[in-house]
């Protein structure tokens, strides 16, 4: 199996990332997590990046708070699928990062999750990779039927509590 790389652009963006290895772990996916900024490293964010295809990764989760440039830098140097999550900072509630993640020039696509969107991004890996491996595509399936289940437990309890 192809694994993901992930990259934040500062210690400060663990939590969220923890969120994506924890679903990444729950799918047995293999990761590599890496502090790389776009402007503080930008040749180890490169080189990163440009050889990430033959290092054996099959899509890149970029994670960035503020001016979040690192998602876009690393789509620039990679055909691979990028995911980036805009982490939200004490400026602006995250928008910043998100519009700067999520605004990609034509030709450099960056697919981008909610602020904080860690779960939603190792899912989306999960999603790409499954394209090829029909036994993760099966846990994403047995995944999405044990959420509608929990969802449809909820809602029974719901209408329960109401008729009392």
């Amino acid at each position: 199996m192809k694994k993901v790389g992930i990259v934040m652009g500062s210690d400060s963006d663990l939590p969220v990332i923890r969120k994506a290895t924890d679903t990444l772990d729950a799918f047995s996916i293999p990761y590599e997590v890496h502090i790389y900024s776009a402007h503080r490293t930008p040749e180890q964010a490169k080189e990163f990046a440009s050889s990430a295809a033959e290092n054996g990764f099959g899509a890149i989760i970029a994670a960035a708070g503020m001016a979040a440039h690192l998602a876009g830098a690393i789509a620039a140097n990679t055909v691979l699928p990028v995911i980036g999550i805009p982490c939200k900072s004490t400026t602006l509630d995250g928008i910043d990062a998100l519009l700067s993640t999520v605004q990609m020039p034509s030709g450099i696509p960056v697919a981008t999750v909610a602020i904080n969107g860690g779960v939603n991004a190792a899912l989306l890996c999960a999603q790409i990779l499954a394209v090829e491996d029909d036994g993760l595509r099966q846990k994403l399936i047995d995944k999405r039927n044990k959420d509608a289940a929990a969802v449809l437990a909820k809602d029974a309890d719901v209408m329960n509590k109401l008729k009392d």
